[in-house]
């Protein structure tokens, strides 16, 4: 599963749109967001490291690195 479908599967689980994080985004950060701006950063897979912390941080998730 890419990052693009994992961020897609948490705002299904977490009954969240990409719109009501794009206007959480926008209200943290002081940065426009858009939902169609978040969107084609997925898509394009330009997406900031930073920007996926945040989402993570808004669904309630944190990010886990573990060594195999």
């Amino acid at each position: 599963m890419n990052l693009r479908e994992n961020i897609k599967s948490l705002l299904a689980l977490e009954n969240v749109t990409l719109t009501k994080i794009a206007e959480e985004m926008t209200k943290r950060t002081g940065k426009n967001y858009s939902m169609h701006n978040l969107s084609q950063k997925l898509s394009r897979k330009t997406i900031k490291f930073e920007e996926i912390i945040l989402i993570c941080e808004i669904l309630g998730y944190k990010i886990k690195f573990e060594k195999e």
